[in-house]
């Protein structure tokens, strides 16, 4: 077995280790990763999501620590300080020496700082990793807490990574100012014309931009920076974060005595190995044959070409599509191929409407002699909903004249898939092209987006050739099924149409006019879930164990609790916000103690009462609703928790009062019934103690009111809400709200939670921000109706059966014996509490 030493830990070196342990089935390779950070690799090209809810763990890249891979040793916080070329090993800073017989180097790139005098005064910072984040994030706070007004903030550098960091200080709560050297924003990606729209459009959302200039000096001014600009522009700041681009690490390569470039960066062939033919170079640090590239898709194609070589293959850099394509603060940004018109006899097809928010260029071409053009390249700024389509065509013929091909219907709909040729790269973060993606689908039987992701990988990254994904299952006669089971030939969202159109109220009736058979467990709680939704937003109202809906029910729902693993039930009352008083915690307390029941507070500010019988779930609900409380839906595909942090009620850094809003809408959105559940969270500040961005809807408050973020979740697989609004105030906020949880109920399938519904929506975030901020199906006003009547119908569903005798009947562990406890269920102590004893399972006994 060979050695392998991988020196850095980024998303390069990540891919490397991954491509050559999915390869290497023998084992030929022992592989040893050198880490200069203290934590396993992230995503750094997301870093800027970091901010707000300040989770590690969702930057966190899959399988990154290689628990349980045996081949693979991961040493972080112990970067490697030198290499013996000679003797074939290198030496870390703890004194820690590793032999190797391949060697890769993945060092990255640093951020670049000009050399302005005062650069390296305390306030001022640079924008690269998590603790850079951290520090920065420290800062702000301390400035926040310790002045009057809006704290401000210069970065320096108005290109991605400065737009990026100027969004991170904003969501933190600051004034930035963007300062660029070059004559517009993003010099490298747009050209003039999509540099004065996108300079207007990032005005317009509280930044200020200063082009055409830089910082002359920076000084300390008490507990403050004072900056002069060299066009004379003075500025009060509280600090300064350097984002003007990066540098290759390659100091360890010259140490070593490595070739390096003129310009930085470890010199490689187009195989990636160094002028040491045991040692390759990958990612930010390496200059193929001079050239550094500085995203990380080409990064990832040098890993896998050093992955093969590795394992005996041979492989060369084919190059690097520089395409890319982002949202900054809510604006679309997009470059790809030619942008700047620099072939010879290039000509640019320009749509601009500054009044609409887009520019949209195209270069071409000139004509051949049938009159077709090539394209070459394009820029989108404010819209770039046509980049998927158009970036692929790059080098190819136009399908359709250019102009129409940029009017606002145009893009998307004058250019196909199938004008695309399989050569086309669809999915630019892992080069996959049109041909691999459509022989995954006709020869490895890939008949769904997420079959496509698993063989071939298209999607797995960035997600946004996603949607080029399910067009491509289309344009190969791949039918999705839409079907909610065997027994409905209907989507979920097709039944809700039926339902809401044909006024029925009986899974019999819909089933004899619309299905077949008699139903199932998947197609009966489905159906009740959507007349539970009618009843409470389209008809009179009705109880969710009223007639026939008792029979349909999921388990939980057939007695408004949760089953527990001993065939005991547990009671969650509802406590909106996490605010409850004490008299009601008292009455908690002597509910549980009555009944001997297990207490627990759960993740979502709630009590939740474990190990009560059938039987004595309607005593346990009389004494919790006389006391003024009510069901918590926690047995119901419906709202949950609307969790909240204190605010500024009591909290120093709140700016609004998170614990009344997050009251006012659990207590709005009570009784929902919806595709699956639903959870929310409102914090009173940038610091997100309430973890809203975890949550299916979200609200973080500003200074000038809230931003609302959807779409998201925690759990197996975790993803951080989208901001769809910011700044609004509270009627606003919830308008938006009801209309994304009705369009939601409305339209996702069964048992899908908000962040895929928002995912896979054929748009995505923008599509929804058109639909329930712009009204663009005409469909608002119903969706606010339907609110409301639901708002209005809402009555609590336990004290629905304490005032129903007929449905009180159903509490009972033996129909011919009621009253009588069920012998299979018994309770062994366990830190001063009872827990459950299962049957056929051995006691562990804790100590």
């Amino acid at each position: 077995m060979r050695t392998l030493v991988v020196v850095g830990n980024g998303m390069v070196s990540h891919r490397l280790v991954e491509a050559l342990r999915a390869e290497d089935t023998e084992g030929a390779w022992r592989v040893v990763v050198l880490a200069e950070e203290p934590r396993p690799a992230y995503d750094r090209v997301a870093l800027t999501s970091y901010v707000g809810g300040w989770d590690v763990q969702a930057l966190t890249l899959s399988g990154s620590d290689y628990a349980g891979d045996d081949l693979v040793e991961l040493r972080l916080g112990d970067p490697v300080t030198s290499v013996d070329r000679a003797a074939k090993k290198v030496t870390t800073a703890s004194g820690y020496v590793q032999a190797y017989d391949a060697l890769v180097l993945a060092t990255g790139s640093r951020p670049f700082v000009p050399p302005v005098p005062g650069h390296d005064l305390p306030g001022c910072f640079v924008y690269r990793t998590i603790e850079d984040l951290d520090a920065i994030r420290a800062a702000v706070e301390h400035a926040k807490a310790t002045k009057r007004g809006r704290a401000a903030a210069m970065v320096v550098g108005g290109g991605l990574l400065g737009l990026e960091a100027a969004k991170a200080l904003r969501d933190m709560g600051l004034s930035p100012h963007v300062v660029e050297m070059a004559p517009r924003l993003m010099p490298i990606q747009v050209d003039d014309g999509g540099g004065r729209l996108l300079r207007k459009l990032v005005t317009d959302l509280d930044l200020t931009v200063h082009t055409g200039t830089s910082a002359e000096k920076i000084e300390q001014d008490g507990d403050r920076l004072f900056t002069k600009l060299t066009n004379g522009t003075e500025l009060d700041l509280d600090l300064v974060v350097f984002s003007a681009g990066v540098r290759p690490r390659d100091d360890l390569a010259r140490s070593s005595g490595l070739a390096v470039g003129e310009r930085g960066g470890i010199i490689t062939d187009l195989a990636c190995r160094t002028s040491d033919p045991d040692i390759w170079a990958v990612g930010e640090c390496a200059a193929v044959e001079g050239r550094c590239y500085g995203l990380v898709a080409p990064g990832y194609t040098m890993a896998e070409i050093v992955a093969a070589q590795l394992l005996g293959r041979a492989g060369e850099f084919p190059g690097a599509d520089l395409s890319t394509k982002l949202k900054l603060m809510g604006v679309d940004v997009a470059s790809f191929g030619d942008a700047h018109a620099t072939t010879e006899n290039s000509v640019e097809v320009v749509l601009s409407d500054a009044v609409g928010g887009y520019y949209k260029k195209l270069v071409v071409s000139e004509p051949d002699e049938q009159g077709g053009r090539l394209l070459l390249g394009g820029v989108l700024v404010g819209d770039a909903s046509a980049y998927n389509l158009l970036r692929p065509l790059v080098g190819s013929p136009l399908p359709a004249d250019p102009a129409a091909m940029l009017a606002p219907e145009g893009g998307s709909s004058a250019v196909g898939v199938d004008a695309l040729p399989d050569e086309a790269q669809i999915c630019s973060c892992n080069a996959v092209s049109k041909g691999a993606i459509t022989s995954a689908i006709h020869d490895q039987g890939c008949d769904s987006v997420a079959k496509i992701k698993g063989c071939t990988k298209a999607g797995t990254t960035c997600g946004s050739c996603v949607p080029m994904l399910a067009k491509l299952l289309d344009a190969c006669g791949v039918e999705q099924s839409k079907a909610l089971c065997e027994h409905f030939a209907y989507s979920r969202q097709e039944l809700f149409q039926i339902l809401s159109a044909t006024r029925i109220t009986t899974f019999g009736e819909l089933i004899a006019k619309h299905g077949t058979g008699a139903g199932c467990e998947i197609c009966k709680p489905a159906v009740a879930s959507i007349l539970a939704t009618l009843d409470t937003t389209d008809r009179d109202g009705g109880h969710v164990l009223a007639g026939e809906q008792a029979t349909l029910q999921d388990t939980n729902d057939h007695f408004l609790a949760n089953m527990q693993c001993n065939g005991t039930y547990s009671v969650v009352p509802r406590i909106p916000g996490g605010e409850i008083t004490p008299a009601k915690l008292k009455v908690i307390a002597e509910v549980a103690e009555e009944f001997g029941l297990y207490t627990k507070i759960t993740g979502g500010q709630r009590i939740d009462l474990f190990g009560a019988t059938v039987d004595q779930l309607p005593h346990i609900w009389r004494r919790l609703v006389d006391a003024g409380m009510e069901s918590g839906h926690a047995y119901g595909k419906s709202l949950r928790t609307v969790k909240s942090c204190v605010g500024s009620t009591w909290c120093r850094y709140g700016v609004q009062d998170s614990v009344g809003l997050a009251v006012e809408l659990e207590l709005r959105y009570r009784g929902l019934r919806s595709p699956h559940k639903l959870k929310a969270g409102v914090s009173g500040c940038a610091r997100e103690c309430a973890e809203a961005r975890g949550k299916d809807f979200g609200v973080i408050a500003t200074e000038k009111g809230w931003n609302l973020y959807v779409g998201g979740n925690g759990g197996a697989l975790p993803r951080h809400a989208e901001l769809l609004a910011s700044d609004l105030d509270k009627d606003t906020l919830i308008t938006y709200i009801d209309r994304f949880l009705m369009f939601y109920v409305r339209t996702a399938d069964r048992l899908q939670r908000t962040a895929p519904w928002v995912e896979e929506m054929d748009g995505g975030l923008d599509h929804l921000r058109a639909v329930i901020v712009d009204d663009k199906l005409g469909i608002c006003e119903e969706l606010d109706a339907a609110m409301a009547k639901h708002v209005e119908n809402y009555a609590d569903e336990w004290r629905g059966v304490l005032e129903d005798p007929e449905k009180l009947a159903r509490f009972t562990s033996f129909v011919n014996a009621p009253g009588t406890p069920d012998p299979t269920i018994s309770f062994r102590a366990e830190r001063e509490q009872k827990v459950p004893v299962l049957l056929g399972v051995p006691e562990v006994v804790s100590r």
